[in-house]
This record gives C-alpha cells, structure tokens and sequence, in this order.
C-alpha cells in the first residue's frame, strides 16, 4: 500500500484508487488501509513540480479536497447503516479483521466523546473505521450522525491533505521521499494511541499482591 508504488502502476487510476480505499477505510470494516498516508501524499503528488522524476498528480486540490470529502462521508453512511441493520451480532463477531475488542474500544471511546467522536475519532485509527458502525449500532439519530459525520469528513480530508499539499509546495523534494512523511504520519498516530493506553493502564487497578511496576 505504498503511496509511490501505487502510483508507478496505476497512474493515472492512482486518483481513483485512492478514493476507494479511503471509502472501504471509513465503512467497510478494514481498519489497516492507509487512509492518511494516501490524503497525505495525494496532497504532495499534487503539489509537486512536473519534472519527470517525482511523481506529479495532475488534478485541482479543490477538486480532490471535495472528491475525497465525500468518498470518506459515503463510506460513514455505508458503516452506520450497516451497524443499524445488523446491530449486536456484528459488535460481538470475533474474527479475523471484524475483532470483538475494536468495537468495545470504539464503543468506548463514542460513549466518552459523544457526537465529538465523529469528528475526533477520524484522526484515531481503528476508531475512524468502527466509529460510525457503533453510532449504527446504538441507533444514533439518522439527522445528527448525518451532520456530524459530514463535518468530521470535511475536517480530516482538508487537515490531512492540505498538510501534504503544503508540505509539497515548502519542500517539492518529499514527492520523491515520501517515505519520510508516512514516518512523521505514523508518529503523529503513535502519539494519541500510546497516550490513550497510558490512561487506561493507570486507570486499570492493579491486582492485590502484585507490584504496580511488575513485568
């Protein structure tokens, strides 16, 4: 799922690829797809010179801004009307890709933030997949979900390609080191996760006898 890769052999299907994947990312339950490093690096393909040896995305960005805008909110409406047909069953599948744990987090994480999860929870991996899937679940307001579903996509599609398309523009050399940013992105997500599984293991009380600091 290389960024560079994909697009030495699609080409100009690269643009089109790109939003299936983000699409099947946000509602079709496969959480290991890279939709940010793929907003990212549309953004700087776009954005870099035409020179022949660094991939060049020939598009507007206004136009890419609003195309992905609406692959990412028609896959939240694809997830939550999933999770409102299939409801418990589906939460409580243990598989392969559909985990048990995913949805528990995620249910977690909807309960804490509210209807701010929907637009929080698209920088959080995994979360940005099963989050819509749960608001299904717990028959969130058709009318609500809707709203909110359509601003987190419009946030997360303009913070995270722009930054790629400013970083293009700054630095015109990263369309041929793109590498570096899919590092810099994973990061950015490790930051968050490892933050997150510190407070809950803080929270986590420790079993009688056991030192807290025990491996």
């Amino acid at each position: 799922m290389d960024p560079t890769w994909l697009f030495d052999h699609y080409h100009t299907q690269f643009f089109w690829l790109c939003l299936v994947i983000v699409f099947i990312e946000c509602g079709l339950f496969f959480p290991v797809l890279p939709g940010d490093t793929l907003l990212v690096s549309v953004g700087i393909f776009i954005a870099a010179p035409v020179t022949g040896t660094t991939p060049h995305l020939d598009i507007n960005i206004g136009i890419a801004l609003l195309a992905f805008s609406i692959a990412a909110l028609l896959g939240n409406l694809v997830g939550y009307e999933i999770g409102r047909l299939l409801g418990p069953p589906l939460a409580n599948r243990d598989g392969r890709i559909l985990k048990k744990k995913y949805f528990d987090e995620t249910a977690e994480f909807f309960e804490k933030h509210g209807t701010a999860a929907l637009v929080v929870g698209r920088f959080v991996p995994f979360v940005r997949t099963y989050v819509t899937v749960v608001a299904g679940i717990a028959r969130m307001e058709r009318r609500r979900f809707y709203l909110w579903s359509a601003v987190g996509a419009v946030v997360w599609v303009l913070a995270i390609t722009l930054l790629g398309y400013f970083l293009g523009t700054t630095f015109p050399w990263l369309a041929g080191k793109i590498d570096l940013v899919i590092l810099l992105l994973l990061a950015l997500t490790v930051i968050p996760a490892g933050w997150e599984w510190r407070r809950r293991r803080r929270r986590t009380p420790t079993p009688a006898g056991t030192p807290a600091d025990s491996v």
